[in-house]
């Protein structure tokens, strides 16, 4: 019998605190430094952003964005639902080959939120995982249906940012 070192477990990093997918590729670099091998599907983001340049120089490491932009200025659209239809049938398959030993959902949840995937569809395609597969889904507002599946649920809560008081993202640093 496995013993739980080698369970695939499920992680829900949630909130509305800074740090959701800045604490998912520390777990994606830990895991790497490791010798694991690590899929990133990032729904509702196409800017290459900072972290994702870690696949250049970490060849364990693969990163896929299903998004168009962000749309935190925008209301989503059909094209939005389309991107992470394809990313999930992606993430699925990343999920059930066995080849992953952790695949993150980065702002999974912002998907559900808005209504791009059903909630249903991302819990069978979580539910097939491989036995040795983890899998972490990050963003704001992770269904209770998500949190009660999870193994391990960690809730950021912003005290304090100095975003409300109109400084932005500083490269590098924040983003």
């Amino acid at each position: 019998m496995d013993s739980p070192q080698d369970k695939g477990y499920l992680h829900i990093y949630t909130g509305n605190g800074k740090g959701k997918t800045t604490a998912a590729f520390g777990l994606a670099l830990r895991a790497v430094m490791a010798g694991k091998n690590v899929y990133v599907g990032q729904f509702v983001k196409g800017i290459a952003y900072n972290e994702t340049k870690c696949a250049e120089y970490l060849p364990s490491i693969e990163i896929h964005q299903f998004g168009r932009g962000c749309f935190i200025d925008r209301d989503p659209c059909e094209e939005d639902s389309r991107l992470a239809a394809i990313g999930l049938k992606a993430s699925k398959e990343a999920i059930e080959c066995g080849r992953y030993d952790v695949v993150i959902l980065d702002e999974l949840s912002i998907a559900l939120y808005y209504r791009l995937l059903s909630l249903e569809t991302v819990m069978e395609a979580i539910s097939t995982r491989a036995p040795h597969t983890e899998v972490v889904i990050t963003g704001r507002y992770a269904p209770q249906s998500l949190i009660d599946m999870a193994d391990l649920v960690t809730e950021m809560k912003e005290v304090r940012h100095y975003y409300t008081k109109g400084v932005l993202s500083r490269n590098g640093i924040d983003r």
